[in-house]
């Protein structure tokens, strides 16, 4: 990556907001940052090759990171390689620098297929984090858009097939922590350093937090496919709230979760919110009929349903549009906003120590916004994407 020097912006990282800033790239890393006009002894020392970006007051962000997406751009992470490298580049436009990659429940020898797929990618692709399995082992009666015929309880076999595959890229799982099975399986994938998701669950409080003490840090879509917050029955969101080293995932396209329960848990868990987008293969598509893994689903004014029975089936959101909607209907502070799609999600999935935030050392990936919150620019190891605009106006409202 060749060295580049953003000037005259508003950085925003790690939760705070400096004016009039500056930062340097060099070779995929951020080397500095400043404020006023030193920006020029910064260029003049990068060298004649250093591109320099008049941001124009401007805000720059850490590169957004999405850890729980399943597609977009007409394409599905099942689809192979191929199809990935389309849903990166459809997310990029919109700021999504790194991506967790989401698989729908499935066939175990299929999963298997996947994860070894994503193993390969992770290795070769700039923007692929890893995997996120979301299932199989998830509860029938709050089972959302996954296929009940292949819903599961774990068993150590599979647990162990599935880490064999995935050769050390699994990144999260989400599971229903009640199902038979699953201490064991919480442990095993915790203790291979994978982040263990309680979801699509009918969880108890006590046994969401159970599960939270034995090591579960993500509550996965909160609200989404899981008992609501009840004076007397307060299930796994509430433990989520109580367990601090949990980050909570939220979908907050304005479907999926109203803005005063997005709100709350903003205040209820500062810093430990992680804007997703759940999006599926229609995001920046067209309305229509699509498959989510096995099942058809029908896209109708950019919401996704199960044509079988109605559910929601992901969402054809992106990060911008989440970043926007909280901001603007939530009245979620920006700072606060940027760091659920920068340095929190970062952490969920062990990536602390060198993504999500614009501090010397740190991966130069970074998101240049208007004033209106909308993607001028973005960059990732030396690749550039220009503003977006293609994308239906029925997926991107926001």
């Amino acid at each position: 990556m060749p060295a580049t020097v953003i000037h005259s912006v508003t950085l925003v990282s790690d939760g705070a907001a400096t004016a009039d800033s500056w930062v340097r790239f060099d070779d995929g890393v951020v080397r500095e940052i400043g404020s006023g006009g030193t920006w020029r002894d910064a260029a003049e020392a990068a060298g004649p090759g250093c591109e320099v970006v008049d941001g124009a007051g401007a805000i720059l962000s850490p590169g957004f990171i999405d850890i729980h997406v399943h597609g977009g751009g007409g394409a599905a992470n099942e689809e192979g390689a191929d199809a990935i490298r389309t849903v990166l580049a459809t997310h990029r436009k919109h700021g999504t620098t790194r991506a967790v990659l989401s698989l729908v429940t499935g066939r175990p020898a299929d999963l298997l297929t996947h994860l070894a797929t994503i193993a390969d990618l992770t290795e070769t692709t700039p923007g692929v984090l890893g995997s996120h399995l979301e299932g199989p082992f998830l509860a029938d009666a709050f089972r959302g858009a996954h296929d009940p015929e292949m819903l599961r309880s774990p068993l150590p076999e599979e647990t162990a097939a599935m880490l064999a595959a995935a050769r050390g890229t699994l990144r999260q799982i989400t599971l229903a922590p009640e199902l038979p099975g699953a201490s064991a399986a919480i442990a095993d994938f915790v203790g291979a350093g994978v982040a263990v998701a309680v979801g699509h669950t009918s969880a108890t409080y006590e046994e969401a937090l159970a599960a939270f003490d034995a090591g579960a840090s993500i509550l996965t879509h909160t609200f989404n496919a899981m008992p609501g917050l009840h004076h007397r029955a307060p299930g796994p969101i509430a433990a989520a709230f109580e367990a601090e080293h949990v980050t909570l995932e939220v979908i907050n396209d304005g479907v999926h979760v109203h803005p005063a329960l997005a709100r709350l848990v903003f205040t209820e868990a500062p810093g430990r919110v992680a804007l997703i987008t759940d999006a599926m293969v229609a995001a920046c598509a067209h309305d229509g009929d699509y498959m989510l893994g096995p099942l058809p689903v029908r896209v109708e004014a950019g919401v996704a349903r199960l044509v079988a029975d109605g559910a929601i089936a992901g969402s054809t959101l992106t990060l911008d549009v989440a970043l926007r909607h909280t901001v603007t209907e939530c009245g979620v502070p920006l700072a606060a906003a940027l760091l659920a799609l920068t340095a929190t999600p970062a952490a969920a999935v062990g990536r602390a120590h060198d993504l999500g935030s614009l501090r010397p050392g740190y991966r130069a990936d970074a998101v240049l916004l208007d004033d209106t919150l909308h993607v001028k620019r973005v960059w990732l190891e030396g690749a550039s994407a220009e503003p977006h605009g293609s994308a239906s106006p029925a997926h991107q409202a926001g």
